[in-house]
């Protein structure tokens, strides 16, 4: 008796990497194994980078605050300090986009706690 493999199965598997792989650069578009494995490690490389896009943003927040803070005469370290004191939440996100594209409104901010 002939070995029944599910051919319908496996061709669709397959199709569904190859055109998730579409734009690849060399073989990793249209080869099945070196498309496979691109495949597989792109996903690991989207599941660790979601993390670390939290930590990157945190980051340029951080960098933005500080860089508004400054022209105000204070330090990011001491601005938050300030801020935790006078009970005013705002998070870094806001603070940031503040500092960013509403300069009056964040030199508010910083009047009202200094």
């Amino acid at each position: 008796m002939p070995r029944s493999v599910n051919a319908v199965a496996s061709r669709a598997r397959r199709k569904k990497v190859l055109k998730a792989t579409r734009g690849y650069f060399g073989r990793g578009k249209n080869v099945w194994t070196v498309a496979k494995n691109k495949y597989e490690k792109g996903l690991q490389y989207a599941y660790r980078d979601r993390k670390a896009k939290k930590r990157e943003f945190r980051a340029l927040w951080i960098q933005r605050i500080n860089a508004g803070a400054r022209i105000h005469g204070v330090s990011y370290s001491q601005l938050m300090g300030m801020l935790k004191k006078a009970e005013i939440e705002l998070n870094r996100k806001v603070l940031a986009d503040l500092a960013m594209n509403h300069p009056e409104a964040f030199k508010a901010v910083v009047e009202k706690v200094k």
